[in-house]
């Protein structure tokens, strides 16, 4: 007897989430979509003024809508994601990689009516993105990032106007923006010519002697050159003082997430580096991270209370999101990829990614890579075997995974030495030897050391 057929209800895939939106986000126009029994016009179109946001709202009230979806389209997402999620809604940010559409039908009625299908069955991942204080926090940080970014331009006029003038400043010390060169600067700028007396202004740290600075500051000033570099340094005294604000904001973040946090059960440690990071905080970080996390992530190698702060501002302080290390390597696309097909593996380089907290911590193994510790170790060993650029990913995905477990789990970090991947690799070499002389019918004998 033939089996009945299944019911077309049956056959269905089940709704995640029946009250489910999406948005097409633009640039002036936003098309958003419902699920077609909530409205008889099920898609509609809004301006991105605010009152148009506001009434876009409205409308996914009446439509009984308690979750939205919306693609992170350059900066435009951010007004209605913010609206949105203040009125209460569930609001989603999906990667366009994962909600591509069915090939033939590109328009944007069609991309917010299929967005909202796969958010309706559940098929869309959200991105992360920190919530509350964190994402002031990391704002501020990132606005700070693009201030010291315009100040290096601004050091590099200064640099090119003392060329043309033949002043060779930057060859004798270290940077023109320390207190040597910004003493010679600003003298230049006043009106003094004479090298000798622009040279006395060196600082005793400096490791130029006053005749090498002397010979380096006789040149031709012209009134251009004169000129573009008193633009320079006003520019450069402007972004000075616009980080230094930032810096503020900053500490007042910190210090709120800090009264909010429960007080750390373990002192803090002694700080491993006692000398100042070009382009630091204005104030110590060191204190008010522990005071927030329970823990020093500065005792992590690689990981300065500078790079800690900019990790805790991309990735919050509550890990949760991730269940494990492997999610969160996955997640910050440095762990390996599996493409496999047929049982054979096809490709397993890493994903392509624009991750903040990816590049800081490939950074992080760049910087490793020179010391010796274990870490250190195991960069080089790899990068002599596999290539840097492979060595940074994978010294990095150690360093994550030492972030989380800190951060999460609240494991103490101790380095075990610079030999302790060393000897660790030695032992799998003669672990192998050993199973293939074995597999051969012989025996590895250690050599006599010679007398």
């Amino acid at each position: 007897m033939a089996r009945a057929k299944p019911s077309r209800s049956k056959r269905d895939i089940n709704l995640t989430h029946p009250g489910a939106a999406a948005i097409d986000i633009g640039a002036t126009m936003h098309v958003a979509a419902v699920d077609p029994n909530d409205d008889s016009e099920p898609v509609r179109s809004f301006g991105t003024f605010t009152g148009d946001l506001q009434r876009l709202a409205d409308w996914f009230k009446q439509c009984g809508v308690r979750t939205v979806a919306m693609e992170s389209t350059g900066v435009y997402w951010i007004p209605a994601f913010e609206l949105l999620d203040q009125r209460g809604f569930d609001v989603v940010l999906v990667n366009a990689r994962d909600a591509k559409h069915v090939p033939g039908r590109k328009t944007d009625i069609s991309d917010a009516q299929w967005l909202q299908r796969l958010h309706a069955y559940g098929l869309l991942r959200a991105s992360f993105r920190p919530r509350g204080e964190i994402a002031t926090l990391r704002a501020y940080l990132r606005l700070r990032e693009r201030l010291l970014d315009n100040t290096a331009s601004h050091i590099q006029h200064m640099q090119k106007a003392l060329t043309q003038m033949n002043l060779q400043l930057h060859h004798v010390v270290t940077d023109i923006t320390g207190v040597t060169g910004m003493a010679i600067i600003r003298a230049i700028i006043d009106g003094e010519r004479d090298p000798a007396t622009l040279a006395a202004l060196r600082d005793p740290r400096c490791h130029s002697t006053v005749e090498t600075i002397r010979q380096a500051l006789i040149g031709n000033d012209r009134e251009e050159h004169i000129f573009a570099l008193t633009q320079a340094v006003e520019l450069y005294d402007f972004y000075q003082t616009k980080v230094g604000d930032c810096d503020v904001r900053i500490q007042a973040v910190l210090e709120r997430l800090r009264e909010a946090a429960p007080a750390p059960a373990a002192p803090l440690p002694p700080a491993r580096h006692k000398t100042k990071q070009p382009n630091s905080l204005a104030f110590d970080v060191r204190p008010l991270l522990h005071g927030l996390l329970g823990c020093d992530l500065t005792q992590i190698h690689g990981l300065g209370p500078s790079l800690s702060l900019k990790l805790v501002g991309e990735c919050g302080t509550d890990l949760s999101a991730w269940p494990d290390a492997k999610h969160f390597t996955s997640w910050l696309c440095l762990a390996p990829s599996n493409k496999i097909s047929g049982g054979r593996i096809l490709s397993s380089r890493t994903r392509r990614s624009g991750s903040r907290a990816a590049a800081l911590l490939r950074l992080a193994a760049t910087t490793v890579g020179r010391t010796e510790t274990a870490l250190g170790a195991f960069y080089r060993r790899l990068s002599a075997r596999v290539g840097k650029a492979k060595a940074v990913t994978a010294t990095a995905r150690k360093i994550a995974v030492l972030f989380y477990n800190t951060l999460r789990h609240g494991m103490a970090y101790a380095d075990p030495g610079a030999s302790y991947y060393e000897d660790r690799y030695k032992r799998r070499v003669l672990t192998n030897l050993e199973r293939r002389a074995k597999s051969l019918g012989y025996v590895l004998q250690e050599a006599p050391v010679p007398s």
